[in-house]
């Protein structure tokens, strides 16, 4: 029987960890269109902060805070992947940079640089920087991205981090040599974006660059990413 005390208590509880909800989402906010709303994810945040009060068993080992934060990351993510933001043509031009890059890597044995990317698309430099441009800025995270066909791991130690629990899957190996396959620059940003968990504006100032430049450099990565992935497979 649910009691009065219950109710109480689990408001009281909900009270306590809003501000986890509320940190969450705008560390989500930051790397998503500006289209997307933070009282949407805060609101699909906070279903998920229901859903783990009603579901936390302490006997799992993991503490709640940490249970907590990984089922409202996952209600977030369920709402942004019901919404489809970006359009056709820019969704062709992403399947045709992974192409070209998997292509031309096989050509060449190495990463192609982007001057290369942009001749093998038939594009100019600054077209293709725009595309590069266009699909991040209609990206889920990345991790979701790759992992949302098998789901995301079960197995969620307390210390675990999105990008750790990533390379716990099935395509560890592959993402792991796809990692240590990017360029340097590319290869510092992805540990900046995932272990670091800076945003795009503070990369920028680490990397010397602008915001827009990361946004780019962080798109082909993930083509790169994508390629060795689908190569693999």
């Amino acid at each position: 029987m649910y009691t009065a005390q219950g109710r109480f208590e689990q408001q009281d509880q909900l009270t306590q960890y809003m501000p986890l909800v509320r940190r969450q989402a705008l560390s989500l906010q930051v790397r998503l269109p500006a289209s997307i709303e933070l009282d949407d994810l805060i609101q699909a945040g906070t279903v998920g902060l229901l859903e783990a009060l009603s579901r936390f068993d302490a006997s799992q080992g993991a503490t709640f805070a940490t249970f907590a934060s990984q089922r409202i990351r996952g209600a977030m993510m369920d709402e942004l992947r019901t919404r489809d933001w970006l359009p056709r043509s820019v969704r062709r031009s992403a399947r045709a940079i992974d192409e070209t890059v998997r292509q031309l890597e096989q050509q060449l044995g190495r990463a192609p640089e982007e001057s290369e990317i942009a001749a093998g698309l038939d594009m100019s430099l600054s077209d293709y920087h725009q595309v590069l441009q266009d699909t991040n800025s209609g990206q889920l995270l990345p991790y979701e991205t790759l992992v949302e066909d098998g789901g995301e791991p079960e197995n969620q130690g307390a210390q675990s981090r999105p990008f750790e629990q990533l390379l716990d899957s099935q395509q560890r190996q592959h993402l792991v040599a796809g990692i240590e396959a990017l360029p340097e620059r590319e290869k510092l940003l992805m540990a900046l974006y995932y272990q670091e968990e800076l945003n795009l504006k503070e990369i920028g100032v680490v990397l010397g660059v602008t915001e827009s430049r990361v946004s780019q450099l962080h798109s082909q990565a993930i083509s790169r990413l994508r390629a060795k992935l689908n190569d693999s497979a």
